[in-house]
């Protein structure tokens, strides 16, 4: 008798044994996939951060001049080959075009950045927020909507942008959309109904969750005005 009791013991505490070994086996598979997952997220995050900084390099003076060399170089060159190697001057046409296609693209990107603040500041939604500033009221629906047409107009995909990094909240978007308005801590907290150490936290939970590393709310705030 006590050797069967013995025998349905072991075999019981093999079946935990395997339980519990199958369980913490199939927990860090689950685990793995899911910081590879997080990592690779985190890597496509920063490609797109560069992609972004790589665009308003290229929206530089020195970018612009440089493609302005490069084109008068391409038409110097077009010019010595007269009609011959026909596929070669197509090539070298479609680069001089395309390089012109960004510089036109650039000089008005930079035309409507110079002026930004200027528009800004002379909007309709603007005033309107500066009102509600002095009265203590928050933001509609409708005052959103037209905020978000006036910051799109002047830095275009600025919207599109932010939510190809990260899955915001109606706050994060909020928060981010009047960083860009040149609006201060003291009045986003104001006109989204939420405490100075609520914005505080969201830009630098932002931060932290785009760049994968802990940052200042300050370097959220400089990470909106570059884009």
């Amino acid at each position: 008798m006590n050797q069967i009791a013995l025998t349905i013991v072991t075999q019981r505490e093999l079946f935990l044994i395997v339980l519990f070994t199958v369980t913490y086996a199939a927990l860090f598979v689950v685990t793995a996939q899911n910081s590879r997952r997080k990592i690779l997220l985190l890597e496509e995050r920063l490609r797109k951060v560069d992609a972004m900084r790589e665009h308003q390099q290229a929206l530089t003076a020195q970018s612009i001049s440089d493609n302005e060399r490069k084109i008068s170089e391409l038409e110097q060159l077009l010019e010595q080959m007269g009609d011959e190697n026909s596929m070669l001057r197509l090539e070298l046409e479609e680069k001089k075009e395309h390089l012109q296609y960004n510089n036109k693209v650039a000089t008005i990107d930079n035309e409507k950045r110079s002026q930004a603040e200027t528009t800004i500041f002379s909007s309709d939604i603007y005033r309107r927020m500066q009102r509600y500033l002095d009265e203590g009221r928050i933001m509609t629906q409708d005052d959103w909507a037209q905020l978000v047409q006036l910051i799109d107009g002047i830095y275009t995909g600025f919207t599109e942008k932010l939510y190809s990094l990260y899955k915001l909240t109606p706050q994060d978007y909020y928060v981010s959309l009047l960083i860009k308005a040149r609006m201060q801590p003291k009045e986003i907290a104001q006109l989204t109904a939420h405490s100075k150490e609520s914005v505080a936290s969201t830009r630098s939970r932002l931060y932290q969750k785009v760049f994968g590393k802990k940052g200042s709310s300050r370097q959220w705030d400089d990470f909106i005005l570059s884009l």
